[in-house]
C-alpha cells in the first residue's frame, strides 16, 4: 500500500506538465491599432509593421512596444502580463514551474487589442 501511494505522488505530477504551456500556450495574438493609419509598430526597436496591425506575441517577451509616426510624438509602452492560474496544476513540480516560466506559459496577456493615441508634436 505504502509503494501505491508513493508512485502516485510520483506520477500524479508527471500529469500536469507545464500546465500553462500545454494548455493556453506560449505565444498570443494582439492588435495594435492607431489614430494614425500607417504608423510604424517596433518590438525593443525591431519594426514588425503598421497600424492596424495584428502581431504573434510570445507570452515570455517583456519589453517596449514603440507606436511612430512622422509628425507626432511617439509612444512606448509595456505589454501588460498578469499570471495565468492554469499553472497552478503544476503542483509542487519545480521543473515544471521552471518550463512555464522560461516559455512564458504562466504569464497571460491582459489586453488583446490596443487603440494607441498619437499627439501631434508642436514646433
Amino acid at each position: 500500500m505504502k509503494k501505491i501511494i508513493i508512485l502516485t505522488i510520483m506520477i500524479v505530477p508527471l500529469l500536469f506538465q507545464s500546465c500553462g504551456a500545454l494548455f493556453t500556450g506560449t505565444s498570443e495574438t494582439i492588435t495594435f491599432k492607431s489614430n494614425v493609419d500607417g504608423a510604424t509598430v517596433e518590438f525593443d526597436g525591431l519594426e514588425v509593421g503598421e497600424t492596424p496591425h495584428t502581431q504573434k506575441v510570445k507570452k515570455s517577451f517583456d519589453g517596449l512596444v514603440t507606436i511612430t509616426a512622422e509628425g507626432y510624438a511617439k509612444r512606448s509602452f509595456e505589454l501588460a502580463r498578469s499570471f495565468n492560474t492554469i499553472s497552478v496544476l503544476n503542483l509542487f513540480s519545480l521543473l515544471h514551474w521552471g518550463v512555464d516560466l522560461i516559455t512564458g506559459g504562466m504569464y497571460k496577456f491582459d489586453q488583446k487589442s490596443y487603440d494607441i493615441k498619437l499627439k501631434e508634436e508642436k514646433d
